[in-house]
């Protein structure tokens, strides 16, 4: 398709509500399902810190009580 104008290609040919509409919604979902994987990543690496952390605190705490 081609426009004559930059106002024409905006028009989308009386379409642009419906075509400026759905890429709106693709974009936003898009970066809603970025933003979830991201803090869903970090929430896991902040969990899995702690986990490692608390094993570790046990095996030295174990290691303590041998020593007594």
């Amino acid at each position: 398709m081609h426009f004559g104008s930059f106002s024409e290609f905006l028009a989308m040919g009386g379409y642009a509500g419906y075509v400026w509409g759905a890429f709106a919604i693709t974009f936003i979902a898009l970066a809603w399902v970025a933003l979830a994987t991201h803090f869903t990543r970090r929430k896991l690496f902040k969990e899995i810190k702690n986990k490692v952390a608390r094993e570790q605190r046990i095996k030295n705490a174990q290691k303590m009580e041998n020593t007594l």
